[in-house]
């Protein structure tokens, strides 16, 4: 896990992107911010790139390829699984179907977004500085 790597947000809606981009700035955390609206993209991206990102907040309900089929193929290509980034759930229901199917793909974290603005900080601060203080298998001192 790359702790200084960018911090990839898949999610589909302005404003829900203008939201976390508020709150990335309060927060003042070193990483950089990258968002992608298309999750095909996305996918593009982590599988093309030679950036280690410090974690992937993706949400589910997304058009062309949804997160959990995101997730999918992302947890099924070998080079990404090595990198041991951090996948985690970010949306605005959760679903038990949803819910077991994530974890089914050895995803994360699965969080329902607070309708409130000072939650969603508290959330974001919260697994940020918790993927912060893990410990991954290609940890390095």
């Amino acid at each position: 896990m790359n702790k200084e790597g960018p911090i990839i947000i898949i999610e589909d809606d302005d404003d829900d992107q203008e939201i976390l981009t508020q709150i990335f700035k309060i927060l003042d955390y070193k990483n950089q911010i990258i968002f992608f609206s298309d999750p095909e993209e996305a996918l593009t991206y982590l599988i093309s790139s030679d950036v280690e990102p410090f974690i992937v907040l993706s949400d589910i309900n997304m058009p062309k390829l949804n997160g959990l089929e995101l997730r999918e193929q992302v947890h099924n290509n070998e080079d990404l699984r090595v990198k041991c980034i951090p996948y985690l759930f970010f949306t605005t229901s959760a679903e038990q179907e949803h819910v077991i199917d994530a974890y089914s793909k050895s995803v994360q974290g699965f969080f329902v977004k607070p309708n409130s603005f000072n939650k969603l900080e508290q959330m974001i601060k919260r697994i940020v500085e918790y993927w912060q203080d893990c410990v991954s298998p290609n940890y390095i001192k």
